[in-house]
């Protein structure tokens, strides 16, 4: 992509909108700002994932700050989702650097990816709640889980994690917050998104930095999105208290679903 194209001012007022919604409903902005480079901008999808994991990573730093100071970490669930999503990321960003990213086989899957990727999210938005409430009618109704095996599944889910991350850069929050909810229904809601999110700072780093290394990071287009989603985080942090997060989820749900469908099927 050369200069004048990745210095679009259009890439602010999109990130302000993205950052927006980010602020107002706590999705991670891979959801929604790497199909608009695709779709609307026609960024290659490989350099669309690599530029939006580094901004995805910037912009969670400020949460992890937040929740690191409100005590709202569970550094445990921490450290076994990083112990299986960071080899994870770097196996995935070792295969994708061997391969000709530019072929219409590596550009079909990476889409294909990000279009099933964004329909779970919205179907995980939609109905995150009555799965998690069906989780825990069945775990009240059968014996505790042993520890190590929470364990356990804890590092496979961060595997699952980094892979579908470093592919699409979709998937740390509406997936992993669920499953986490499903895992540990002793820590409160809280605990778990503060966990996610810290979780998904590192993570996003290092495969960011890892499309960097191979060539498929554009910082010039990286910086101009930051300039408008910081006040857009910002702005809609402050305005969400006041909305219905019940409608904005759904209308949010609905237009990841219609542009992974559209990702998907054409």
């Amino acid at each position: 992509m050369d200069l004048w194209n990745s210095f679009n001012p259009l890439f602010s007022v999109s990130g302000f909108f993205v950052g927006l919604l980010v602020g107002i409903t706590g999705v991670g902005g891979g959801s929604l700002m790497t199909p608009l480079l695709v779709l609307f901008f026609g960024v290659h999808p490989v350099t669309a994932v690599g530029t939006d994991l580094l901004y995805a990573a910037i912009t969670k730093t400020a949460g992890t700050a937040v929740h690191g100071r409100n005590k709202t970490v569970d550094w445990r669930v921490v450290g076994r989702l990083a112990a299986g999503s960071l080899p994870a990321a770097a196996v995935t960003l070792w295969l994708i650097s061997g391969i000709d990213r530019k072929s219409v086989a590596a550009v079909g899957t990476i889409t294909m990816a990000l279009g099933y990727m964004l329909i779970l999210t919205s179907i995980l938005l939609l109905f995150r709640r009555r799965i998690i409430e069906k989780i825990g009618d069945i775990r009240r109704t059968k014996k505790s889980v042993d520890p190590a095996t929470v364990g356990v599944l804890t590092i496979v889910l961060g595997l699952t994690i980094g892979v579908l991350v470093t592919l699409t850069s979709v998937g740390a929050g509406a997936l992993g917050v669920t499953v986490l909810l499903a895992l540990y229904p002793s820590l409160a809601v809280r605990e778990i998104v503060g966990s996610d999110i810290v979780h998904a700072v590192p993570l996003t780093f290092v495969a960011g930095i890892g499309y960097w290394v191979i060539g498929e990071v554009d910082w010039l287009m990286l910086a101009t999105l930051l300039v408008g989603s910081i006040p857009g985080i910002v702005i809609g942090s402050h305005i969400s208290p006041r909305l219905s997060e019940r409608f904005v989820s759904v209308m949010l749900a609905i237009t990841l679903a219609l542009v992974g469908s559209k990702l998907v099927f054409t």
